[in-house]
């Protein structure tokens, strides 16, 4: 994505584990790109807050793939960084299809289900949800567009 990025582009990932971020932190300079991404370690819901009020967005694409239980506030946070024509994807909302059982326990398929439903209930965005199938399991990815 970063190398995509105009002269003056600007990519920020936000990543909870220190070690994930020294191994991307060293491919990203092996790359030739640590002009044009920032890594930010710590968890993600505080480091929204902080954008926001720093006045980092409006961003052009936001990607959300992060603990699940807080996907719809993540959600929101992405519409306070956002503008109209703004792309914001979210990773693994179907969860294997256990986000169809409203009575599942599990914590990520919970927070899933309560972002599907945030994100229907939205009349900021155009979304819909796209099911993926691996080799693993099956899930999805919810892409939409600010209005």
């Amino acid at each position: 994505m970063a190398e995509a990025l105009p002269e003056d582009g600007k990519l920020i990932t936000l990543e909870i584990d220190p070690h994930h971020a020294e191994v991307a932190g060293r491919n990203i300079d092996r790359a030739g790109l640590s002009s044009k991404v920032e890594i930010r370690v710590g968890k993600a819901i505080d480091w929204l807050a902080q954008l926001v009020d720093e006045k980092a967005g409006p961003f052009d694409m936001i990607f959300i793939d992060a603990d699940k239980p807080p996907y719809a506030e993540y959600f929101e946070w992405a519409l306070k960084l956002s503008r109209p024509g703004t792309l914001i994807i979210a990773d693994n909302v179907i969860r294997d299809g256990k986000v169809l059982n409203p009575n599942h326990d599990d914590p990520m398929v919970k927070g899933a289900q309560r972002f599907n439903k945030a994100l229907a209930a939205n009349k900021k965005v155009t979304a819909t949800i796209l099911q993926t199938v691996g080799v693993k399991e099956y899930d999805g990815m919810a892409i939409a567009i600010v209005n």
